[in-house]
Parts: structure tokens; sequence; C-alpha cells
């Protein structure tokens, strides 16, 4: 039996997407060799050029998907530039793929916070040492910044620097994809109304 059967039932009749998400990301825990939260990020500049690069999903509940970064950094400046921005998740073991498009949101201090202090302490140590994005002279010069900071916060908790937070997009849309045979996969997209209710359309493959 091959990964993509391992699930009973069909996908296609799931009445809402988040629990259906659910079930597809534990799958990719169990099936994908490295970072099963790995999601690729896209974002347009101010001239609407599209931008793309993978993240790490970090939470996900029915107001959003969750992700952290540098605000300084060229995605964090897209984004609150544009406040708009879709994901694409494909676990290729499972021939599985999950596209999410939606306004953002800036998460609270609070669950920053949260999140940043769950982080290993050189992965906080990074936050400060390196300035996302822009132009670096040489490995010595961010290993130097590094070291200052380190030297910083030798002791005790290293706060959250302020630039650096969580953004939630909250999806309009959220489409799901299957491998198929001959190319017949079977797509379905979930599309939230006014009202916050989630209606499915069957889309050809």
């Amino acid at each position: 039996m091959s990964q993509t059967e391992l699930t009973s039932g069909d996908f296609t009749e799931a009445a809402e997407p988040f629990r259906l998400f659910a079930e597809w990301l534990d799958d990719a825990v169990k099936s994908e060799p490295n970072d099963p939260n790995g999601v690729a990020l896209a974002t347009v500049d101010e001239e609407g050029m599209p931008d793309v690069r993978m993240v790490l999903l970090k939470g996900f509940d029915e107001q959003g998907f969750v992700f952290y970064t540098n605000f300084e950094s060229t995605k964090g400046r897209e984004i609150l530039s544009s406040m708009k921005a879709a994901m694409c998740f494909h676990w290729k073991s499972l021939r599985r793929q999950v596209r999410v498009r939606g306004p953002v949101a800036i998460v609270s201090d609070a669950e920053a916070d949260a999140y940043y202090a769950t982080r290993p302490r050189g992965s906080r140590i990074g936050a400060w040492a390196s300035k996302q994005s822009r132009p670096l002279e040489s490995r010595f010069a961010l290993e130097k910044a590094v070291a200052e900071y380190t030297a910083r916060y030798a002791f005790g908790e290293i706060p959250r620097p302020p630039y650096w937070s969580g953004f939630r997009i909250k999806p309009q849309t959220i489409e799901f994809w299957h491998d198929r045979p001959f190319r017949l996969h079977d797509r379905i997209m979930f599309s939230r109304t006014d009202a916050g209710v989630w209606e499915k359309t069957r889309l050809y493959p």
C-alpha cells in the first residue's frame, strides 16, 4: 500500500479545511524526512514583483497560519507593505499539496514572546545578530555580531528584538491537491464567505 493510500476516506468529502489540514500535516510528520512544516511563502514588492522562499509553519488554527520572521527582512517589509501573502505546502512523499491565500495580521506581542522563549538560545542570539536580507561584508562580520550579542546576553533571558515577531495568514481560500494517475488529480478549494462560512468547490485537475 502506498503512502497516499494510508489515510482512509475521500478527502474531497471534507466539510471544512482545518481538520483536513491537520490530518495531512500529521501524515507529513510521519512520512517526510525533513521539515514537514516547511512551506513556500509568496509575497510581492511595491512594484508587484513576486518573491518566494521557504519558511517554517509554527502554528495554525481556525484564525490562520503563523510563521515568524525579522520584520526588517525582505519578506517582512513586503508583507507589511501589502498585508497579503500566500503559502504552498508540498509533501512529496505523500504526493499532496495545499495552497493558502489571504490577508495577513501581526500576532500579538504575548504570542510572539511565548514562541520566542521556546527557541534555542543560539537562535535568539541570531535574531539580534542578523540584519536579515541586507548586504553582509563577510562571514567574519556576522560571527563578530554573534559574539557581541552572546556577551551582552551572557546571563539571564534574551529579550525578543522589537523588529522580530510573527505573521498570521488569515486564509480566504485553501486548496487541497492530491496526485492521481495520468494527471487526473483530485482538487478541492475552500473559500471563506463574508459571513465566515466555508464553501467548497471541486476543481478540474
